[in-house]
């Protein structure tokens, strides 16, 4: 019975699958050198034989035949009386070869090797699992949900190994629920008390780019690049191309006739609106390209520190700065400069600057209202209470005070 304790753990790890045959059968030696040590003092005197294929073992140990009364060590050497017991034609100077079986080791020494070929094996199988997932950081993997947190998702890939999907790393529009099969990238991949510690991400930049050379053949064959990702995952994201061949067109590539190209990308991001843009070395044309879908009437640039003021008309304030500023936000990280936006007002209409209420209306108020491109007093009287809270940062009753202010200049 102990003997198969043993020879079935043997059985039960050799086809693990992440570890392979010869490295079974190396820490399955090892573990029977243990043995071979406690029980006889040394293990150099002995060969273990084991079948990866039907795991069967074999330990032959040979001891030196020896004059009676001159073996020095026992557990290296035999004495010719004792080896004629056990082989009559054994002469001094030759070599007792014997097989040691499982048994002799006795129970307990078999139960304790069976724990520690457990333990072994999962602790190299949890190496392997962490080396292959740190060397696929940044791909695509798909999974199937097994169980749902608060915090956090438990994805198991094809072959069981699990992931952990953080509610940090979800799109706001995910729901999951078990047996459901989700996309992610693999994002980190740490050790935490041995054990292997996967996070993937479906908001995390690589994500999309994966996406994008998944539905996009010219991406993946290197004829267009993608030079940089910004993403207000569920809501916006701006993805810079640029082709190296002048045939192609590449933000025509990447949305495909009709949209057909990015049409599964943007179902798999949960609705995100993806704006494509040509990347150019020209830093002008780039922040007009990124503030995409509105149309700039002129625009200053300070590389110094690195800014950029952009003109627009009244009409095209509002798509500039986009739904809750994700445009102008995405913008200002896809061209590295920091974007402020102004209305083009028209000479004979009249307006007035709110700087020039600073003596009745704090500084910080008027910044916020400059932060989503309202610089003017009619260009905040022209929203109602309700946006204006929706846009900014501020209470309601404060922004009912900074409108009555403003109204009071106009009357």
């Amino acid at each position: 019975m102990s003997n198969l304790n043993l020879i079935d753990s043997f059985q039960e790890f050799k086809d693990f699958k992440n570890i392979d045959r010869p490295t079974m059968m190396s820490v399955m030696e090892d573990v029977l050198r243990s043995m071979i040590r406690k029980k006889y003092g040394t293990d150099e005197n002995c060969d273990i034989i084991v079948n990866t294929d039907n795991g069967d073992l074999e330990i032959w140990r040979t001891r030196m035949v020896m004059e009676d009364g001159f073996s020095e060590d026992d557990d290296l050497e035999i004495e010719l009386a004792e080896a004629k017991l056990l082989d009559p034609d054994l002469e001094v100077g030759e070599e007792h070869i014997e097989l040691v079986t499982l048994e002799s080791f006795g129970r307990r020494a078999i139960l304790a090797a069976r724990q520690t070929l457990v333990s072994k094996v999962l602790e190299l199988e949890k190496d392997e699992i962490y080396k292959k997932y740190k060397d696929r950081v940044g791909e695509i993997v798909t999974g199937e949900v097994y169980q749902v947190w608060k915090k956090e998702a438990l994805i198991l890939d094809d072959e069981g190994n699990e992931l952990l999907l953080p509610k940090t790393e979800q799109i706001p529009a995910d729901y999951f629920k078990k047996g459901d099969s989700v996309r992610a990238v693999i994002h980190k991949v740490d050790m935490m008390n041995s054990n292997p510690k996967i996070i993937i991400s479906r908001t995390a930049p690589e994500f999309l780019q994966r996406l994008f050379e998944m539905e996009v053949p010219e991406i993946f064959d290197g004829l267009i690049t993608i030079k940089k990702i910004v993403r207000e995952p569920g809501e916006r994201a701006k993805v810079a191309v640029e082709s190296y061949d002048d045939r192609i067109d590449p933000v025509g590539a990447c949305v495909g006739m009709k949209g057909s190209r990015i049409h599964g990308i943007v179902r798999e991001l949960k609705n995100e609106n993806i704006d494509v843009i040509n990347y150019t070395n020209n830093l002008s044309l780039y922040v007009q390209r990124a503030l995409s879908p509105a149309k700039i009437t002129s625009i200053k640039l300070d590389d110094d520190k690195k800014t950029a003021a952009v003109y627009l008309k009244p009409d095209q304030v509002s798509l500039a700065i986009g739904r809750g500023g994700h445009n102008i936000k995405l913008a200002g990280k896809l061209t590295g400069y920091e974007i402020d936006v102004y209305r083009e007002v028209d000479e004979r209409e009249e307006d007035v600057d709110i700087e020039e209420f600073s003596d009745e209306i704090d500084g910080w108020i008027l910044d916020e209202f400059k932060r989503i491109g309202l610089d003017t007093a009619k260009s905040i009287l022209n929203l109602s209470v309700d946006e204006l809270v929706k846009r900014t940062d501020l209470e309601e009753e404060t922004v009912k005070e900074v409108l009555s202010i403003l109204q009071s200049e106009f009357e």
